[in-house]
């Protein structure tokens, strides 16, 4: 690891990630899906809909784990 980097504090390193994530985000055009990954996504979205199981609310989810810890 960049040495300049690891001297960071955490918090700074995180944000700089985040900045970048950001960064990526906003430049979509540069992510083209190849035709197999485009395949991969529709068969995964077909499966998704005819499973008719669409999961459970994030909220609930959290409050499980939190009466778990």
């Amino acid at each position: 690891m960049n040495t300049k980097l690891r001297n960071l504090p955490v918090e700074e390193r995180i944000r700089i990630v985040e900045d970048l994530w950001d960064s990526i985000a906003a430049d979509q055009e540069a992510l083209r899906l190849t035709a197999e990954q485009k395949a991969l996504l529709d068969k995964r979205l077909d499966a998704y809909e005819a499973d008719g199981n669409h999961g459970r609310l994030a909220a609930d989810v959290v409050a499980d784990i939190r009466r778990k810890l």
